[in-house]
């Protein structure tokens, strides 16, 4: 992907298909300064996720990118971290709570038009729509498609970002063009 297409870009962290060691890898995602780096590494328990994301959003803040923290609220709250991103059950759980005001944004996963309604009505700042295109990630599972992407963004008052098997620039122009705000990149941000 270009330079300009970077700006619309969230690179998602998943250092199982990192191409180099991982902290050198967040390092080449920032030199390229995307929309942000979502510290995804949900396979992780708390303590190893808090000193990982740590070091992340070390290396996002010394290239000013917006750093993402996933799932774990506390973690990110000990770190100052602007941004979080919970899963759908997770803001369900957390909406309306004082914790949640900590960050300045809150995004949030959705697969259906009436989660992305209801996204939008606890909270949330932004969401992640997916999967669009066929991906190793969901392997077996039938994309959702660009007229599920364009329903979603008609009904959220919110930015969508596109997610799932985002491989070139002509994917997230066609994603762009059906309302998305930007997508999400996980193999090509970490094979970089």
């Amino acid at each position: 992907m270009n330079e300009i297409m970077w700006s619309n870009v969230i690179a998602v962290t998943n250092r199982r298909l990192s191409a180099r060691p991982y902290l050198e890898q967040i390092e080449r995602i920032c030199i390229r300064h995307p929309r942000a780096v979502l510290i995804r590494e949900k396979d992780l328990i708390r303590e190893d996720y808090a000193h990982l994301a740590a070091r992340v959003y070390d290396i996002c803040r010394s290239h000013h990118v917006p750093c993402i923290y996933h799932s774990f609220i506390d973690e990110a709250c000990s770190a100052g971290a602007e941004m979080i991103h919970l899963p759908l059950h997770l803001l369900r759980k957390y909406a309306g709570r004082p914790i949640l005001t900590e960050f300045g944004k809150i995004g949030t996963s959705v697969h259906s038009r009436e989660e992305a309604e209801e996204a939008a009505a606890l909270g949330a700042s932004y969401m992640t729509a997916g999967h669009i295109f066929a991906t190793d990630c969901k392997k077996g599972l039938p994309p959702r498609g660009l007229p599920f992407l364009r329903s979603v963004c008609e009904a959220a008052e919110i930015p969508v970002y596109a997610i799932g098997g985002i491989h070139t620039e002509e994917q997230a122009e066609e994603a762009m063009a059906a309302g998305a705000a930007g997508v999400c990149v996980m193999s090509e941000a970490m094979q970089i």
